[in-house]
């Protein structure tokens, strides 16, 4: 189009052909190219999607100290700022959730927005990051001032430690450093923004800049971690709640023989259980207690001794003050990224 547009003077548009004289004429140069650019943004910055979560606390099975902590820390300061006006107090400034893979995370981050309310943004982190210079930077900006806009607002980053790892170490890059800076100085003026909570979640706290989870930042650190015996049978009477059930199924004890089975497992549990008893007769009309054995030989359960003592270590550490950085380990160990 700028190529066109620089040949439009020369072009009779009462003509139906351009003159093949000069189309031969025609080039398009890298002035051209230059301009584009500067028109067009990345598609990671063309729109910052907005939902409202239909997402509930009921959706959410086990982890009631988890959940717990997340209310606290998004919902009161939405909903019953006057708690902490009383006291005189600021609420945090951003929550952190860490835990394995399939946990619940972002199932949770969706339904406390739900629950006060509030419009949703998610970002995911390696879909933010951008080759052209400044352009990750903008993308959070404008993540921000949209959150603004439409507050109230939790903006939901999802892969933190992709988006803000570490910097000056082999992790780092010049990109990631700079978006590092500019999440900083946005965490910063969050007292500033009103209506606006921040949620980060990540598999790997440990790969996060450490400026991040300092006070006034992402201040709140939450563990999502494996659901109890009690949570599992709640998270399979969730995923099980349409589904037709022969008597002689027992959640109760398929809750007690998936231990380190994570919301995610269980759910696939039941997803290959239901297609098991269909595979077996497609006319089928339940579900029965052998499906959901021999779905289990299928699904491997996500948590492991390394990834129990990883994720132990790492609460210690934060407990104790610790950035955690000190004990990254090598994720094929963990089995997960």
């Amino acid at each position: 189009m700028k190529a066109l547009r620089r040949y439009l003077p020369e072009i009779d548009l009462d003509e139906e052909d351009i003159p093949p004289s000069l189309i031969d004429r025609m080039i398009i140069k890298r002035e051209d190219f230059e301009g584009a650019l500067g028109e067009v943004s990345p598609s990671a910055m063309r729109e910052v999607l907005v939902e409202l979560p239909k997402t509930s606390w009921d959706d959410v099975g086990g982890l009631p100290e988890a959940k717990g902590k997340v209310q606290e820390a998004v919902e009161w300061p939405l909903s019953s700022p006057q708690k902490f006006d009383r006291f005189g107090i600021d609420p945090p400034a951003g929550v952190l959730l860490y835990g394995p893979p399939g946990t619940g995370k972002t199932l949770m981050a969706k339904a406390v927005a739900n629950e006060t309310n509030a419009n949703f943004i998610s970002v995911r982190g390696p879909q933010l990051l951008s080759k052209w210079v400044g352009e990750s930077e903008k993308a959070i900006r404008q993540t921000f001032r949209k959150a603004r806009q439409v507050a109230p607002t939790v903006i939901f980053f999802d892969e933190l430690d992709s988006l803000a790892p570490g910097r000056g170490g082999e992790v780092g890059s010049n990109v990631s450093e700079r978006v590092v800076n500019q999440l900083l100085t946005e965490l910063d003026g969050l007292e500033e923004m009103g209506d606006v909570m921040v949620i980060g979640a990540t598999n790997r706290p440990d790969m996060i800049d450490p400026a991040l989870i300092r006070s006034g930042r992402f201040d709140r650190l939450v563990m999502i971690g494996e659901p109890g015996l009690e949570g599992r049978e709640q998270i399979l009477r969730i995923h099980t709640g349409d589904m037709p059930l022969s008597p002689d199924v027992s959640l109760r004890e398929l809750a007690e023989i998936t231990d380190g089975y994570v919301g995610s497992d269980l759910e696939s549990i039941a997803r290959e259980a239901a297609i098991e008893a269909l595979r077996e007769d497609d006319a089928a009309e339940m579900t029965e207690m052998r499906h959901f054995r021999s779905a289990l030989e299928n699904v491997r359960p996500t948590i492991t001794e390394d990834i129990r003592d990883y994720y132990e270590g790492i609460e210690e550490e934060f407990k104790s003050g610790s950035s955690g950085l000190d004990r990254r380990t090598d994720s094929g160990k963990l089995g997960f990224q």
